[in-house]
């Protein structure tokens, strides 16, 4: 089709359903929704496929123009009724045939004084078919909200300029924190990062650029993170995707994964092993390990102190997993209570500026929606004890699922990107339809059955609902066409409405920045004669930090579903009882290294898949004392249960406890990384909430292996310190 015919159609067929108001992209009847403050919000051509799409949960953040479909704007609506077009106005993006001046936008975020906003936006699309171009998302920032001044866009500098940069937010110190795809250490040949699911593209972390245009990896995550913003308590929350579990890729010959050697471009390329966790198929003594879930988590500003937000977890979150061991009677399979609010996904979290401490997020299937599903919250104040974090239902469980054939009763409708209201209200996206996400049209012509449009949420019994009288806008509609890459796609209709944020000032929390030592680590250091100061200023320097736990052979209660009888041999015993004893004399560390590679050897797709390997970086190894028959990457299990490790900061570590002969007992499910200089103690190894599994608060003991491990240091290798510049 030429594509001037095809743009020409399309704009008359616009005509006759905006008539008059064509040059706003509005239709309908002017809306009946009341706001306090603006709201900044953006619009998005329809992508009706699923699948590492723009609406999708995950690899969402592709710039090619099959992921994110140019002909989106910034837009702003004010309590008077009114409305802009931002980016038009500042001169970017275009109607009919998507070219060089073509945008999508996403992801805004306001800053707190309210006078100006980020937000990520691609530019630019084929203009010809089969036309190559690469376009990445950027981070821009926009100042003239207010109505009637001049709109200014510009790029934010410093950024990563060839990888994908979404989903940002200011922080309390003027840096703004973002999700970005650059490779974890910035080698290129290592782009993509690989998920741990369908090896497909995915984030690499959460990154910070500071007002001085210093970048930095905050955390690593192997398949992804998402969504960060910055709570009244200064804490970074966001979403992480866990998946630590063996590759199911390399399950399926036709997929040809192997292993790269190294990270290096020219590493050799082996076949495919995998050495942790445990496999994910069923044995005769062990039932397959399987995770994949998206968690709320939580890190300081200046990336210390990863955990899930609070240590919630899958015990208070999630309504079912299996136990680890068959043959141990100890153990039993999770099965949260009847009564118990059970949830699948958190996904698009926002809290909650009416409710101290609460958070809103979205239940959402992985496939099938895009991303749209169930409005849930949960407290979770600093002072909130994991135990009593209890999902909260905002609408009906019928709302999380799809449902081809007649939907329950009290379904309402697919829901994302909630957005709770200073004034205790809330605005989320909506959409009435029940059934799969899907292209009633064709692929040149496509009829998305997913439109989302932004509507003020009331009171339904229980639950809230979408009030569909009372949406945001009266609808925005758009007449594009693009290439992809053969087929000339064309869309004439209602644009999605995404992604909506108060425009409102807000005061800023406190820094948030790794603490001074508990006590027990305190005294460790005391007993050891060592100056944490310096300590930790020689692990920075080095690109290292410790992980210590106090005990580790003590587990929180409600985690029955991994050995919980345990004992180092001459040393302390933590024993639920009704099962064997557990004898545990290492702890072996594993790093996540980028080296699973797919598509075969003779020609390997970009990009690799992270791999938990033994701990092998040289560095971290160096200052370990030593351990005569440890495993590789492991670290001797004091009398005590304690353990101290020098790791590789910024890089994704997990652990497992083992045997003497170096065969694993209890394996970590979540993967953690730390920052340069960071000395991160817990009480032990599934950290206590309130009581272990004998029924003890957590573990206080002033660790012995911290103490070990500084007086090897001090004894050794004190006089590096100075020869590496240190006054």
């Amino acid at each position: 089709m030429n594509p001037e015919v095809a743009v020409r159609g399309a704009r008359q067929r616009r005509l006759w359903r905006v008539a008059s108001i064509a040059c706003a992209g509005l239709a309908g009847p002017a809306p009946a929704i009341e706001l306090q403050h603006p709201v900044l919000f953006v619009t998005q051509v329809p992508v009706p496929a699923d699948f590492a799409t723009i609406g999708s949960v995950f690899a969402n953040h592709r710039g090619d123009i099959g992921s994110a479909a140019r002909g989106g704007d910034l837009w702003i609506a004010y309590p008077d009724g009114s409305r802009r077009n931002l980016t038009a106005e500042a001169g970017y993006g275009m109607t009919g045939l998507q070219g060089a001046n073509a945008i999508a936008v996403r992801d805004p975020a306001v800053s707190w004084d309210g006078t100006r906003a980020v937000f990520s936006m691609v530019i630019g699309a084929p203009t010809e078919q089969y036309q190559p171009i690469t376009r990445y998302w950027q981070l821009h920032e926009i100042t003239g909200l207010g109505q009637g001044e001049t709109v200014s866009i510009t790029r934010v500098a410093g950024q990563p300029e060839d990888c994908n940069n979404v989903e940002p937010t200011y922080a309390q110190d003027g840096s703004i924190v973002f999700v970005s795809d650059r490779p974890r250490d910035g080698r290129r040949h290592l782009y993509p990062q690989l998920d741990e699911y369908e090896s497909t593209p995915t984030p690499t972390g959460l990154w910070k650029l500071s007002p001085d245009g210093v970048l930095t990896l905050m955390q690593h995550s192997p398949s992804g993170s998402f969504g960060p913003l910055v709570d009244r308590y200064g804490r970074v929350v966001f979403t992480r995707w866990d998946h630590l579990q063996q590759d199911q890729q390399a399950e399926v010959p036709d997929y040809g994964t192997f292993d790269w050697a190294s990270e290096e471009a020219d590493a050799a390329m082996l076949p495919s092993v995998d050495v942790f966790p445990e496999p994910r198929v069923d044995t005769a003594t062990a039932f397959g390990h399987r995770i994949n879930n998206f968690i709320p988590w939580m890190i300081n500003l200046d990336g210390t102190g990863e955990e899930t937000l609070n240590h919630v977890g899958r015990h208070e979150l999630f309504g079912y997993f299996n136990r680890s061991l068959r043959d141990d009677p100890a153990l039993e399979d999770f099965i949260a209570p009847e009564a118990y609010p059970q949830t699948v996904n958190w996904l698009q979290l926002a809290e909650d500026p009416s409710v101290p401490g609460r958070y809103v997020a979205i239940d959402a299937p992985e496939f099938y929606t895009h991303a749209s599903g169930q409005i849930v919250a949960i407290h979770a104040s600093p002072d909130t004890n994991a135990e009593d974090m209890r999902p909260a239902y905002i609408t009906p469980r019928s709302t999380h699922d799809f449902h081809e054939g007649t939907p329950p009763a009290d379904f309402t409708g697919h829901y994302r990107n909630p957005l709770p209201l200073a004034d205790g209200g809330m605005l989320a996206a909506w959409t009435p339809e029940a059934r799969a996400a899907g292209n009633d049209g064709t692929r040149s012509n496509p009829q998305p059955r997913y439109l989302f449009r932004i509507h003020k949420l009331v009171a339904d019994g229980d639950y809230l609902r979408a009030d569909a009288a009372d949406p945001l806008t009266p609808g925005i509609v758009k007449a594009v066409s693009w290439w992809d890459p053969d087929v000339l796609v064309t869309y004439d209709g209602p644009l999605w409405e995404l992604s909506p944020v108060e425009v409102r000032a807000r005061s800023a929390p406190p820094v948030t920045a790794e603490g001074g030592l508990a006590a027990p680590e305190a005294q460790a250091f005391a007993e050891a004669g060592a100056d944490p100061a310096a300590f930790r200023a020689f692990l920075a320097q080095r690109g290292l930090g410790v992980l210590v736990s106090r005990n580790v052979t003590a587990r929180d209660a409600a985690d029955r579903q991994q050995p919980i009888n345990l004992r180092v041999p001459g040393g302390v015993e933590t024993s639920a009882g009704g099962g064997p004893v557990h004898d545990i004399a290492w702890v072996q560390f594993l790093q996540g290294d980028q080296i699973r590679g797919i598509g075969g050897t003779g020609q390997p797709r970009a990009g690799r898949r992270v791999l938990a390997q033994p701990l092998h970086a040289a560095e971290a190894l160096r200052w370990l004392p030593p351990a005569p028959g440890a495993p590789q990457g492991g670290v001797r299990i004091a009398s005590d249960g304690s353990i101290a490790a020098i790791v590789p900061a910024r890089r994704a570590m997990a652990w497992q406890s083992t045997s003497g002969d170096g065969t694993p007992v209890v394996r970590e499910r979540f993967w953690i990384s730390v920052q340069p200089g960071e000395i991160r103690a817990c009480d032990g190894c599934h950290g206590v909430n309130r009581t272990n599994q004998a029924g003890a608060p957590p573990a206080t003991n002033t660790p012995q292996a911290l103490i070990e491990l500084l007086a090897h240091w001090r004894e050794h290798y004190t006089d590096a310190l100075f020869a590496d510049g240190f006054e």
